[in-house]
């Protein structure tokens, strides 16, 4: 698993008009390939008006399957446009379909690769990107006494709770780099004057808004 990497936020569209042609960019996550095939297909079902559904993806943690389709553009005018923004951004596991609906004015081949860049571009930012860091959850035990302070503590710091859990004692559940466990159990179990109990749980994907 990669320690970090940048994806698209969420599922998202983003319409802008470029010489009386419109080009609508949906953009979305696919963990596969067959995701991003199905959303290809969802998106051509519902702009099956449109005159053109273009598209592009990049999956895998070292972007092992990339694809691009110009949809009846010009060889390399639209598909790979959107590729290469989703290369230049180090976007992983996403996808793009751009819809055009021609306005009747032709943009040339340069003008679609631009066009299409941009639409993709404009799309990624209208959506949002995160990153996705690798981290430990942290378990934390601690009596009830010491909940205001553990807590007000751990808010104010680099540290990002997950979830707590109000049981015979508090379990607090955090966010902590693997690298930075030790310094952390360190750390609670000096502000507890030792009557924390620390235990590592999972290990997973922490999403931070870019």
């Amino acid at each position: 698993m990669l320690k970090q990497y940048f994806t698209i936020k969420e599922f998202g569209s983003h319409e802008i008009i470029i010489q009386k042609s419109r080009f609508i960019a949906h953009v979305n996550r696919a963990v596969t390939e067959k995701d991003a095939q199905d959303f290809i297909q969802e998106i051509r079902k519902k702009h099956w008006d449109a005159n053109h559904n273009c598209s592009a993806y990049m999956i895998g943690q070292h972007n092992e399957i990339q694809k691009a389709n110009d949809d009846g553009e010009p060889s390399g005018t639209a598909g790979v446009p959107i590729l290469e923004v989703l290369k230049k951004r180090d976007l992983k596991d996403t996808v793009v379909v751009v819809t055009r609906y021609f306005g009747g004015i032709k943009l040339g081949a340069g003008g679609l690769i631009r066009a299409y860049g941009k639409s993709t571009s404009e799309g990624i930012n209208a959506v949002g990107v995160v990153e996705r860091k690798l981290m430990k959850i942290v378990h934390t035990k601690i009596d009830y006494t010491w909940l205001g302070k553990v807590e007000n503590e751990l808010r104010s710091s680099v540290y990002e709770i997950k979830e707590i859990h109000y049981v015979d004692n508090v379990e607090i559940e955090t966010f902590v780099e693997e690298e930075q466990v030790g310094k952390f159990t360190e750390w609670m179990i000096e502000m507890t004057n030792g009557q924390a109990e620390i235990l590592e749980g999972e290990v997973l994907y922490l999403e931070k808004d870019m």
